[in-house]
């Protein structure tokens, strides 16, 4: 009979860690900005105002269906794990992109929450 081995340690989430707006300015511009321009330019929406809104809801986007119907409120909770992985987070979601580095992401999330 088999053992059964222990689970791997998983990465704490970014939540758990604490973010550095400043380091998150950084991850940011070399890592988000492309897609979500401060000014609305971008691929995806602008994240100015992020916490604390419904998700789907800035307006002059397109979001997909399944991130509108999410129910989902930005928060650091909230974009923790859309960071690390839309997809997982929300199926049907359209962004492509995902943060491994739960540090980085703590970054990013700090930095998120001073874009009012």
């Amino acid at each position: 009979m088999a053992l059964a081995q222990p689970a791997a340690p998983s990465s704490p989430p970014a939540s758990a860690v604490a973010g550095d707006a400043a380091a998150g300015a950084i991850v940011y511009q070399s890592q988000c900005v492309v897609c979500h321009a401060p000014d609305g330019a971008g691929v995806g929406p602008s994240l100015v105002g992020i916490m604390g809104r419904k998700a789907g809801s800035a307006p002059g986007f397109a979001y997909s269906a399944a991130l509108k119907g999410s129910g989902i409120v930005w928060s650091p909770a909230t974009l923790d794990p859309w960071i690390a992985g839309p997809q997982a987070a929300v199926p049907g979601a359209a962004m492509p992109f995902a943060l491994d580095d739960p540090k980085a992401r703590a970054d990013v999330i700090a930095y998120l929450g001073t874009l009012k």
